[in-house]
């Protein structure tokens, strides 16, 4: 999990490269802005995170061990990844 100090210093990053590119003419408040965004990248985050979680106990759930980092782990991973983003609308389908 990326600190709460991580994400703020990612939304100003983020905000800065926007803004210096003019690919985003704010109306209001920059605080509120980044506000947003620190809110949207946290819960892209969390929900990586529960992703990951899922696609674990998947594979830790077979009957025969697979050891993690192998070939056969990675793949496995890759694919249930791919599967969990599709079924909660994130993946590229």
């Amino acid at each position: 999990m990326l600190s709460d100090e991580k994400i703020t210093l990612i939304s100003h990053v983020l905000m800065r490269g926007l803004l210096a590119k003019k690919l985003v003419a704010l109306k209001g408040d920059e605080a509120a802005a980044r506000k947003v965004i620190k809110r949207v990248f946290a819960a892209e985050v969390k929900a990586g995170e529960q992703i990951d979680a899922t696609v674990r106990r998947k594979i830790e759930s077979y009957s025969r061990k697979i050891a993690e980092g192998s070939p056969e782990w990675e793949i496995l991973y890759g694919k249930f990844y791919r599967e969990e983003e599709n079924k909660r609308g994130r993946g590229q389908a």
